[in-house]
């Protein structure tokens, strides 16, 4: 399975090119018809968005619009940054099974931006389709990794709505998943007057096509057959380039002055970093939700504490960079892999512990009392020996228990 994402890209314009042309070559195989939001003459050469700044939503069991909304229908949106761009799609066995486009102003979390993925007919029945709540959790993803702006993580104040959606001239209706935030972020009831994001899903002739909207009703928009995917395809790589010179203007994080650390602290950040992270991921995966990580655990942050980590184990075990970067990576792996398969590992003193123990032993290599369990996990980690029973998961595991046993005898 290959997927392609338009997603903060690094590369010379070769790069963009190749995408450019391996795009046309896929779409150009699409046996499904794939909707976009239809965009109307202005004249003069321009043309605007079907779509419309948010307005009071239509209430539940409303009938179909029959009047054009406030704004003249081929008023563009204001804003400096409005495109029309193929974010993603997906190849399965040579098959494309969705394709998904975007248009409106990406840079503004007030939009208008609305977001259509067009489904392989019969697409529901190899696979289930995500929910819509995350869906607009995805759309919150993407303000998140484009804009640097956490929405925070849901759900904020739901409504379940009945709306309409002009498809090729024709209103149809369609099921709302609206969800509105707090200013700042919290996951609270919003003021009244704060845009929500909403997501709906709807049928068209056999097809299924979802929907997602922020900054616009779903009844200002129009969906059309997308007849020529050129300027998607441009969109895409304009949207690229932008993406690409925002990330460009960031000091590189090897090169930045980071705030001094003292002793064993970055050490103890990044492992619970990376602990909270699993932990998070595994009630999700419990509560059969889609795995997200939480966004306050994604992003710079993150990564700033893994350089302060590295450079404090250079510092600490007179370690190269890759040898440091590779230190650090087997203790997080140890820990969080210790996190997932005990019960005692996190919010015990047995667990603090063992997590003082870890951290010691890849900043000084002390033979610590856990000492075993520290030699099974490299073993363990560098692939195991397939002969050796001291090389599996089992005897890790083993020594961590005959370590707890041993605490408890003094």
């Amino acid at each position: 399975m290959k997927r392609q994402s338009a997603s903060r890209p690094q590369d010379p314009e070769d790069f963009y090119a190749d995408h450019e042309e391996y795009s046309r070559q896929v779409l150009a195989d699409a046996d499904f018809p794939v909707y976009g939001v239809d965009r109307v003459d202005q004249g003069r050469g321009s043309r605007g968005m079907g779509v419309h700044r948010v307005g009071p939503a239509h209430g539940e069991g409303d009938a179909p619009p029959n009047e054009a909304p406030n704004e003249a229908p081929n008023e563009a949106p204001t804003g400096g940054a409005e495109v029309d761009a193929l974010a993603e799609y997906e190849l399965s066995n040579g098959r494309l099974g969705w394709v998904e486009v975007r248009s409106g102003d990406w840079s503004s979390v007030e939009g208008p931006y609305v977001t259509v993925r067009t489904y392989r007919p019969g697409a529901e029945r190899t696979q289930p389709l995500p929910d819509l709540e995350d869906v607009v959790e995805d759309e919150r993803d993407r303000v998140y990794e484009q804009l640097d702006i956490d929405e925070g993580d849901g759900p904020g104040s739901v409504r379940a709505l009945r709306e309409w959606i002009t498809v090729e001239g024709e209103p149809r209706a369609v099921q709302i998943h609206e969800d509105r935030r707090a200013e700042g972020g919290a996951a609270e009831p919003a003021p009244s007057g704060q845009a929500p994001v909403w997501a709906g899903r709807l049928r068209v002739d056999g097809i299924t096509v979802t929907i997602t909207g922020r900054g616009v009703p779903p009844g200002g928009i129009e969906l059309k057959r997308i007849e020529d995917f050129e300027r998607y395809i441009l969109g895409r790589t304009d949207l690229m380039r932008k993406l690409a010179a925002r990330q460009a203007q960031r000091v590189a994080l090897e090169e930045r002055e980071l705030p001094p650390v003292i002793g064993l602290e970055a050490h103890r950040a990044v492992v619970e970093h990376a602990v909270g992270e699993a932990v998070a991921i595994e009630a999700q995966v419990r509560a059969r939700r889609t795995p997200r990580l939480p966004r306050r655990l994604r992003g710079e942050a993150g990564a700033v504490r893994w350089e302060a980590a590295v450079r404090q184990q250079m510092k600490l075990a007179s370690e190269t960079r890759e040898e440091a970067g590779e230190s650090v990576t087997t203790m997080v792996n140890h820990l969080t892999r210790l996190a997932q398969n005990t019960d005692w590992a996190v919010g015990t003193p047995e667990g603090s512990a063992a997590l003082e123990e870890v951290i010691r032993y890849t900043a000084f290599a002390s033979e610590v009392p856990s000492l075993p369990a520290q030699r099974a996990w490299e073993r363990l980690w560098s692939g195991g020996t397939p002969r050796s029973a001291s090389g599996t998961e089992e005897a890790w595991l083993t020594a961590w228990e005959q370590w707890r046993v041993e605490r408890t005898e003094y």
